[in-house]
């Protein structure tokens, strides 16, 4: 009787660390996605925001506007192919009449059509950041 109970205790014990270490596999997992999202060094991150920063302002040709739709666009597909579109993904709107978010689907990523702004025309393009990433970028007519 007296090793029945003490097997009892053991086998408790054995299934309260299983448990234990499990939990705890699974917190690791999660924050180490986060980690991974989040944790880009100075470098990476003006690296990301310097392909963008260079149209932004108050009197940017439509030409620039739409390498910049481009750059964009390209940047989605490849935030998407790479499982950050969440992170690196840019949505683009405003009054100019281009509306772009980050893809969800891989249809979506391959099958972009933006309309080209007119190139004589001037517009204001605006930035608004996450974690000091690019994040979304407004485009208005002036």
């Amino acid at each position: 009787m007296e090793n029945a109970s003490k097997a009892l205790i053991i086998a408790g014990a054995i299934l309260l660390s299983i448990l234990i270490i499990s939990l705890g596999i699974l917190i690791f997992s999660q924050a180490q996605d986060t980690i991974n999202s989040v944790n880009m060094s100075e470098q990476e991150i003006q690296a990301f925001n310097n392909k963008f920063t260079p149209y932004q302002g108050d009197n940017v040709r439509g030409s620039q506007v739409n390498a910049l739709v481009q750059a964009v666009v390209s940047n989605n597909q490849s935030a998407f192919e790479n499982g950050e579109t969440t992170t690196k993904g840019i949505t683009i709107d405003g009054n100019a009449g281009v509306a772009i978010t980050p893809p969800t689907t891989a249809q979506a990523a391959n099958n972009v059509s933006v309309k080209k702004l007119a190139s004589g025309t001037f517009y204001k393009v605006t930035f608004s950041y996450t974690n000091s990433l690019v994040h979304k970028i407004t485009i208005t007519n002036k």
